[in-house]
C-alpha cells in the first residue's frame, strides 16, 4: 500500500467514525436510558480527532512514520471495540466478547502513548 494511501484511508475512516460517533449521540439524546451510547459516541468522536491528527502530523513528517500510522490504525480498532462492544450492549443486551470494551480501552491508552514515542523518537528535523 502507497504511503498515501494508507493516510487517506485512515482519514476516510475517522471520518465513519466521526459519522458513527454522531449518530449515537443522536441516538443517545432521543432513546430511554442510552447511556451507553452517549459514552461510545464521545469515544467515537474523539478518537476520530485523534485520527485525523495522527494523520497529519506522519504526513507533516513530526513524527515516526510507521509508529504515527500504527497509532491511528490502533485508534480505529479501538473504538471499533469499544464502542461496539458498548452499541451491542445497548442494543442487542450482550458484549461482542468478553473484556472487548476494556480491550478497546487500553489500546486507547496504548495508541496515545504510541503517538508520544512517535514525536519523541523521530531522528531527524521536521519538515518547517
Amino acid at each position: 500500500m502507497t504511503s498515501t494511501l494508507s493516510l487517506r484511508i485512515a482519514a476516510a475512516l475517522a471520518g465513519l467514525m466521526g459519522a458513527i460517533g454522531v449518530a449515537l449521540a443522536a441516538a443517545a439524546a432521543h432513546l430511554a436510558d442510552a447511556r451507553q451510547l452517549g459514552i461510545a459516541s464521545s469515544m467515537l468522536l474523539f478518537h476520530a480527532c485523534a485520527v485525523i491528527g495522527t494523520v497529519l502530523l506522519v504526513h507533516q513528517g513530526l513524527v515516526r512514520r510507521r509508529l504515527g500510522l500504527t497509532a491511528a490504525y490502533g485508534f480505529v480498532l479501538a473504538g471499533i471495540l469499544f464502542g461496539g462492544d458498548l452499541v451491542s450492549l445497548h442494543y442487542a443486551g450482550h458484549s461482542l466478547f468478553p473484556m472487548a470494551a476494556p480491550t478497546g480501552g487500553t489500546l486507547f491508552i496504548v495508541c496515545w502513548l504510541m503517538v508520544a514515542a512517535a514525536a519523541l523518537s523521530l531522528s531527524r528535523t521536521p519538515r518547517a
